[in-house]
């Protein structure tokens, strides 16, 4: 689209116009003799006696001047062209998934959608992935921890790059056992990064706190004051004893403290309904920033006008050397006579 940034400037295409209205002519001096019987010499020579002193360029050179001045006053209007807006999606939301990878995360205790047997780990990374594809407008980190915390993908809205990293992730790479705390403080110093309002944790863990250095009851407080809220998701085995123990009090004491929720899911169908649970809670929210590309068009009435000029002049000087031409032709004639 074709827009003047300084439309104001037009007012003054009509000057030239208003100028030659309004001021008086140009008047010649010359030197004169007076003639008495000037008309009667006129009528023998065939000429017509000049009866005023006054010049006024011809209609043509009078064209000229006002086309440029036109085109001029066009390129002080600075003509623009708009593309088409560019619409960038920004998002207001980040979200940061934890994944338990101690070494009970091995257990074959979860069933794909053909039945058969597959580990917790490979049911949460499955489920997960899908979740991750459905978060469009999200920035979305993965940290994954067992007896120390790991960033294994900063916040990113790249989905292939999350999923990717989430499916090279092994049980008992970090280590055979579950340091919650650890993960959360880890979490909150991404978050401390962060520049938008809302934020949002994800914790999966099928066992309980094995020694962390921060006790997941106060990082949950330092999430809190901070304004994260911490959804958990137990998938370990309410009966287990010992280390791989499943501490449900420990997981809803975190959501709670944060005004997040507490979700159990013993199987994967179950954690796919977790997941759709939490998108319903937690629906997208996105801001969107337009921008249009601008190029400036003022340099083509300039362009115009000194092609112009440069033509006018041109065509000048050609009339001029032809008239001289034909002067010169006819000296010789008449000398030649």
């Amino acid at each position: 689209m074709l827009q003047l940034e300084n439309i104001y400037w037009l007012i003054l295409l009509p000057l030239p116009l208003l100028a030659a209205r309004l001021m008086p002519a140009y008047r010649d001096r010359r030197v004169t003799v007076r003639v008495p019987f000037l008309d009667r010499v006129a009528r023998l020579t065939g000429q017509t006696a000049a009866s005023t002193g006054t010049t006024a360029p011809p209609k043509g050179q009078r064209i000229i001047h006002f086309l440029l001045w036109a085109l001029i006053v066009v390129a002080l209007a600075r003509p623009q062209w708009l593309e088409e807006p560019l619409i960038k999606t920004l998002p207001l939301r980040d979200l940061l998934v934890a994944v338990d990878l101690s070494g009970s995360m091995d257990t074959m205790d979860f069933t794909k959608a053909d039945g058969s047997s597959i580990s917790r780990h490979d049911a949460v990374k499955l489920v997960l992935g899908d979740f991750f594809e459905r978060r469009d407008g999200d920035r979305i980190a993965l940290v994954v921890f067992g007896s120390a915390a790991f960033v294994q993908v900063p916040f990113t809205e790249d989905k292939d790059v999350l999923r990717q990293m989430l499916d090279e992730t092994v049980v008992r790479m970090a280590g055979p056992r579950t340091m919650l705390g650890d993960a959360i403080g880890l979490a909150i110093t991404l978050f401390d990064r962060s520049e938008v309002d809302e934020r949002m944790m994800i914790v999966l863990t099928d066992g309980n706190d094995t020694g962390s250095q921060i006790p997941p009851a106060r990082a949950a407080e330092i999430a809190k004051d901070k304004e994260i809220v911490i959804h958990t998701i137990g998938v370990g085995d309410p009966t287990a004893v010992g280390e791989e123990a499943f501490d449900e009090v420990a997981l809803r004491a975190v959501s709670d403290t944060t005004g997040g929720g507490f979700y159990y899911a013993s199987d994967r169908e179950q954690l796919q309904n977790v997941y759709a649970e939490l998108d319903k809670l937690t629906p997208r929210k996105v801001d969107t920033v337009s921008y249009r590309p601008v190029t400036d068009l003022f340099q083509w009435p300039l362009g115009a006008a000194l092609l112009l000029t440069f033509l006018y002049h041109g065509v000048l000087a050609i009339a001029g050397s032809l008239a001289r031409a034909r002067e010169d032709r006819s000296k010789q004639q008449v000398a030649r006579a």
